[in-house]
Formats: C-alpha cells, structure tokens, sequence
C-alpha cells in the first residue's frame, strides 16, 4: 500500500492506495500515528481504495476516536461505492463524516 501524507498547519491529509485490510491497515495505522500533536483536522481521501475489510474498519474507528479525543475532526472523503456499502452495512456511516 502507498500513502501520500500532507500536512499543512494544523491539517493532514492521508490519501491510501490500494485495499485496506488485515495486511495493510497496519501501515495506515502508522500514518496516523505520525500525524503530528497540534494536527485538528484530519482528511482521508479514499479515492484510490477499493476495498475496506473489518481491520480496515477498526483503524478508522481508531483515527475517529483519537482526532475527537484531541479536539479535531476527521472527514472521509471520495468514498466509492463499494467502501460506502461496507460503512452502510456496518454502521460506520453513522460514526464517520463522509464528504
């Protein structure tokens, strides 16, 4: 997986490529991680991922929590539909602000 990382004052914009699931969401997980103290607005841009499994799901639980607990937001964007129909399912559409 490749993830393009920006950070710009106070927000970062992660944009992953490929499939996030059981082999990959630990690598996301890590780029979360490096965002930086100070950081209150997180975008994932979801553009060129196709796929979300239940691993994948757990570290956007996990960036929600973590930007929320900070004081920030955190926004999902340019979800396709197939990733839509896993939050749908999931309820994480409820949980997660999709743009």
């Amino acid at each position: 997986m490749t993830i393009r990382s920006q950070i710009d004052g106070n927000k970062a914009t992660l944009s992953p490529e490929g499939r996030i699931d059981t082999i990959t969401s630990p690598e996301l997980e890590e780029a979360i991680a490096k965002i930086p103290e100070g950081v209150t607005s997180l975008t994932l841009d979801l553009s060129h991922v196709d796929y979300v499994s239940s691993a994948g799901l757990r570290v956007l639980l996990g960036a929600q929590k973590r930007m929320g607990g900070a004081g920030g937001t955190m926004t999902v964007t340019n979800v396709c539909e197939a990733v839509r129909n896993v939050f749908d399912i999931t309820g994480f559409s409820s949980i997660l602000t999709i743009a």
